[in-house]
């Protein structure tokens, strides 16, 4: 619960808007309802005027409510801007970080990143959160979260985008598989005819997965869906089926073959992507510096020209060995 009285107060309201019933509001908030009830209506007699319908079986906002909730709504994230401000700490000895990141960022970067921040920042508490890429830029708008990695193609204005590194989507297979040995690219007739496991539409690369389909009027042999990468890696280990993953998985995932396209995926480069308008703690800054630190000269620094490495044009050949 908030300490902040006032910040209480707007949570109540905003919690009975989400879940449109008292009894469900109360126990997200941890108080009873009858306390829920009386702070209600205390409140609408400060306003003068009822907040919410309770005559039928889902309470509902009245006309007059839907405009104090907007600003309330409003204030709550600036007062909660203002707390976090508040509590910045200069010397990083503590506070809170918030990063989300796609699916794919789990496999090989966000390991990494957070085990430096930490040998650093002890004192910094990091609340990570993996969601899809238009919950990313939608919870960077509403300052639900700090910092997050995406891509630099974002659709929103108010959202800015460091560049990160090159990624490309590459075919991924076993090394037991029939392509894992193919020294040149693969073809789009050899593609067509390649078994595939395929992540759901729910993630990013699926998007430009069935754009590359659509611009060749392509049609894949799609044997599974999944949406969990995990799942798809251990199906592809095997040997039987391949997938199409970033080209940077071979960071962390060196026991798979990545064979190269023809024609190859574009080329779409990561982002560590921030609110522009949102308040920027010292901890947001520092794991910013940490990032690009990484990549410039630390443990990351292979992922700027893994894709050039991987990639090989048409027509010369492929090397596939890997060093452990």
């Amino acid at each position: 619960m908030q300490r902040n009285p006032l910040l209480r107060n707007i949570s109540y309201l905003l919690a009975i808007d989400e879940h449109r019933n008292f009894t469900r509001a109360a126990d997200a908030l941890c108080v009873s309802q009858s306390a829920l009830s009386q702070k209600v209506r205390q409140l609408e007699d400060e306003v003068g005027a009822q907040l919410f319908d309770r005559s039928g079986r889902v309470v509902r906002v009245t006309d007059f409510g839907a405009v104090y909730l907007e600003y309330a709504r409003r204030a709550y994230n600036d007062l909660l801007t203002a707390q976090r401000a508040m509590q910045d700490v200069h010397d990083l000895s503590r506070g809170q970080l918030r990063v989300a990141f796609t699916p794919t960022f789990t496999e090989y970067l966000v390991a990494p990143v957070i085990e430096h921040f930490h040998e650093q920042y002890p004192g910094i508490v990091i609340e990570m959160t993996e969601m899809s890429l238009d919950a990313v830029e939608s919870a960077l708008i509403e300052d639900q979260v700090d910092l997050a990695f995406g891509f630099v193609d974002v659709r929103s204005e108010e959202i800015e985008a460091e560049p990160l590194f090159p990624e490309q989507l590459m075919l991924v297979v076993g090394k037991t598989h029939p392509l894992a040995k193919q020294r040149t690219p693969i073809t789009l007739d050899q593609f067509a005819r390649t078994p595939l496991a395929l992540l759901t539409t729910s993630f990013v690369s699926r998007f430009y997965v069935d754009s590359y389909f659509q611009s060749f009027d392509m049609q894949p042999t799609v044997a599974l869906q999944a949406n969990s990468i995990s799942a798809v890696l251990k199906i592809v280990s095997r040997g039987k089926i391949a997938t199409i993953l970033p080209s940077t998985i071979e960071f962390e995932h060196r026991d798979l073959q990545y064979v190269s396209l023809d024609p190859a995926f574009p080329v779409r480069t990561a982002a560590l992507l921030r609110s522009r308008r949102a308040y920027r703690s010292t901890a947001a800054t520092a794991f910013t510096e940490t990032v690009l630190n990484l990549l410039s000269d630390g443990c990351l620094s292979s992922l700027r020209t893994l894709t050039q490495r991987i990639w090989q044009p048409a027509g010369q050949a492929a090397d596939h060995s890997r060093q452990p």
